[in-house]
């Protein structure tokens, strides 16, 4: 026998290999979720929130840093996303009837012109809105967002504590944001 032919795998190792591999997939699958996925009912484990600041589409600035002592919603959308343009009256509704309580909105806008923006803000009767320009979209991804539109709730320290992907409800907004602002 020579060294050549005893280090050739034969069908046998081979086999071992598939069945090992498998076996740590399926263990893999199986197992229970990262402590990122269990940390919260919610699916968000509380995390600082990333830094956003910067001029605002109306010639202003803001400093998430700024707002720490608020409940902020930052909403994630663009005037060409047609969901965007559905939630953003309820969101404006809510920050108008609970900013005593405590509630700012922040729009960060991604991938968009500000003509455009600043039409839907009057369609939607949403002139007010603080919104951040991302024409790059680099915040949105900062944030981890995947797609528009996606909110997330930063609570008072500037943690972010929960997030929706996709539109918002009303339900949503009284089960995971009126709490926060009840401390």
């Amino acid at each position: 026998m020579t060294a050549r032919r005893l280090l050739r795998p034969g069908p046998a190792l081979v086999l071992v290999l598939i069945v090992a591999v498998g076996t740590v997939v399926a263990l893999g699958l199986r197992s229970p979720s990262t402590p990122l996925d269990a940390g919260a009912a919610n699916g968000v484990t509380p995390a600082p929130a990333p830094a956003l600041t910067g001029a605002t589409l109306d010639g202003g600035r803001f400093d998430l840093t700024e707002a720490r002592g608020h409940v902020l919603l930052v909403n994630v959308f663009a005037s060409w996303c047609g969901p965007c343009r559905d939630e953003l009256p309820l969101l404006v509704e809510t920050e108008r009837q609970w900013s005593p309580r405590g509630l700012r909105l922040v729009g960060l806008n991604v991938r968009d012109g500000a003509e455009a923006v600043r039409a839907l803000l009057d369609e939607t009767d949403a002139r007010e809105l603080t919104v951040l320009p991302d024409p790059e979209g680099t915040r949105a991804v900062d944030w981890g967002v995947r797609a528009v539109p996606e909110t997330f709730v930063v609570d008072r320290d500037g943690r972010i504590v929960d997030r929706q992907p996709g539109v918002v409800t009303r339900q949503w907004l009284e089960q995971r944001v009126a709490p926060l602002l009840a401390r």
